[in-house]
């Protein structure tokens, strides 16, 4: 194997889902400027999800619609002139 190919600083990292608020505590390198306390009672970097395997379809079996940023209802508001 190539040396140095993975990065080093891997650390606990938690994922939280804000469709459901769901959160998970694994490791992870990527970066956050947001802490959580965890139930742990320590802190630790924050990752906020849009959607995880809690609320994804596949893994759900329901057809749930995420909408975090209006998107919906600025297509239906577009299109319900017509």
């Amino acid at each position: 194997m190539k040396k140095d190919l993975h990065p080093s600083n891997y650390r606990l990292v938690v994922f939280k889902d804000m469709s459901n608020d769901y959160a998970f505590l694994t490791k992870s390198c990527i970066e956050s400027r947001e802490t959580i306390k965890w139930e742990d009672g320590n802190d630790y970097p924050l990752i906020k999800l849009e959607i995880s395997h809690t609320s994804h379809p596949f893994y759900t079996g329901k057809m749930k619609l995420v909408d975090t940023a209006g998107r919906i209802d600025k297509f239906r508001s577009r299109y319900n002139k017509k």
